[in-house]
């Protein structure tokens, strides 16, 4: 997203509608700048019969499309506005037409000081492949139950100041919840063992490309920021370390550390970077 009109944004609209959505800022002088969004229509629409009835849930697959979209546009508009103007843009969000059509009022504040490297100390996430996590006040490991690994998620999400940890449905997990770490998540997903007890299996953390946030999440293995350097870089890495590295797509699996790591769907351009990690717990021993 552009500032195409070198004026401060005040307002912002998101509107969906049947081919896609998009969004204009307004600046302070009445100027419109016109972005496309990268999501599909409002009209339901499966494998191209229209005269299916719309199902129950669409209402709410919309809702959290536009939830989501919000957050886009928050996070490009303030990286847009730090660039041009050297000022961090706030969006308050109002429903014109729930949930296809929003209007925001544009707030502008002081730059968040973890902008410059060294202000604020990034979240760690210190990973041990066979044994879980390590986070600044509490450890996620693969013992963990899963009560509380989820009052661990609550206590990031206090430390951090994000919103409360939310639950989604995962294929072939228990429970899944994840939090907001800055512009990243963690998420933790838990299974239940041969004894009954359910416990935590997959940590994933993920971290888009540009700035991270505050704080910053910062995925650690061994010392290395798993997302920070190129892609190609971390696979010689590990495979100078000795590990079997299975490489399939965007993905390299290390299987012998149960470790996963990702680049993006549609991939950034060469040099790439990993955007999300995962570590999962060997079933076979649990």
């Amino acid at each position: 997203m552009r500032i195409e009109t070198g004026r401060p944004p005040v307002r912002v609209l998101l509107r969906g509608g049947p081919d896609g959505w998009h969004c204009v800022v307004v600046d302070d002088a009445g100027g419109e700048g016109r972005t496309v969004l990268p999501a599909s229509g409002t009209r339901w629409n499966p494998d191209g019969r229209r005269d299916d009835p719309e199902p129950p849930w669409w209402r709410g697959r919309l809702a959290d499309t536009a939830e989501g979209l919000r957050r886009l546009v928050g996070e490009r508009l303030t990286d847009a506005t730090f660039a041009e103007f050297g000022a961090e843009a706030a969006i308050s969000w109002f429903a014109v037409d729930e949930p296809v059509e929003w209007e925001g009022l544009v707030t502008l504040a002081e730059p968040d000081p973890a902008r410059f490297p060294g202000r604020v100390p990034p979240f760690a996430v210190t990973l041990e492949p066979g044994r879980g996590a390590v986070l600044p006040d509490a450890h996620l490991l693969f013992s963990t139950r899963a009560a509380d690994a989820w009052t661990a998620l609550d206590a990031v999400a206090e430390h951090c100041g994000s919103p409360a940890p939310r639950a989604a449905f995962v294929c072939g997990f228990a429970g899944h919840r994840s939090v907001r770490v800055g512009r990243g998540s963690l998420a933790v997903s838990t299974e239940e063992g041969a004894d009954g007890v359910e416990r935590l299996a997959e940590i994933v953390v993920a971290r888009g490309p540009g700035w991270g946030g505050n704080p910053e999440l910062r995925p650690r293995l061994d010392g290395v920021d798993l997302l920070d350097d190129p892609a190609g870089d971390v696979v010689t890495l590990f495979r100078d370390l000795g590990h079997e590295v299975v490489e399939r797509g965007r993905t390299a699996r290390i299987p012998a550390m149960g470790l996963a790591l990702h680049e993006p769907d549609p991939p950034a351009p060469r040099p790439g970077r990993f955007t999300t990690v995962s570590l999962r717990f060997p079933s076979a021993g649990r």
